[in-house]
């Protein structure tokens, strides 16, 4: 085989063929060079929005992005603001309820009725009626406290200790239920009763007993 070139005087002596390639080598090198350098140079033009600035590490920001960041600090502060107020309101609301429930928990004094106290005292009873021989002077049918005797009554004569309308429960007497003192008597002093009957004879019947008779007591009449 022939070698591509000869060397004449230190020189490199090359031939067509091997020079065309050369070229064309450089050619498409060049080419290649030449097109990546532009796409760079398109690549470069294109401006971003924001352009950041290194200067004793502070950013500097495009205009429109100062504004867009002002707007939206200005959104948070009206968020902000408007949670306070939804929860200033929501503590009101708490403090009124609160204040709503403690006036209701007082409770409103309520007068008292004296309360009535039953007391047992052992009399001697005795009976009488509206005729002259019960009452002599005073048989008009009309006792001492001014009431008027109907048929059917049922009451009794008690001491003075004893107030007027004072209800008593005697064994015996008005189907044992609470009856009143609506009379008086010379001869009825102490722990002695008459009962009332609207006949002598009933009164009769009746005679003398010793019982046991519930007294009630309120506070006005003790």
């Amino acid at each position: 085989m022939r070698r591509a070139g000869q060397k004449h005087g230190g020189c490199v002596v090359l031939r067509p063929v091997t020079a065309t390639i050369l070229i064309t080598f450089v050619g498409v090198l060049c080419l290649l060079s030449f097109a990546m350098g532009s796409t760079q140079a398109k690549q470069g033009s294109r401006m971003p929005m924001l352009s950041v600035t290194t200067s004793d590490s502070h950013v500097k920001l495009s205009p429109e992005a100062d504004n867009m960041i002002q707007e939206t600090d200005a959104e948070a502060v009206e968020t902000a603001d408007g949670a306070q107020v939804v929860q200033d309101e929501a503590h009101n609301d708490t403090t009124e309820q609160i204040a709503d429930s403690s006036q209701a928990a007082v409770p409103i004094a309520e007068s008292v009725e004296p309360a009535d106290e039953w007391e047992t005292v052992r009399m001697r009873v005795t009976a009488y009626c509206p005729c002259p021989k019960c009452c002599g002077e005073y048989s008009d049918g009309i006792t001492a406290c001014g009431h008027k005797i109907r048929p059917g009554d049922v009451f009794v004569a008690a001491d003075r200790r004893f107030a007027f309308h004072t209800e008593m429960v005697i064994d015996g007497y008005g189907n044992s239920q609470p009856v009143k003192v609506l009379d008086r008597g010379g001869a009825i002093k102490g722990n002695k009763l008459d009962v009332f009957f609207m006949t002598h004879q009933k009164a009769l019947e009746w005679g003398v007993r010793h019982i046991d008779v519930k007294v009630r007591r309120t506070a006005a009449s003790s």
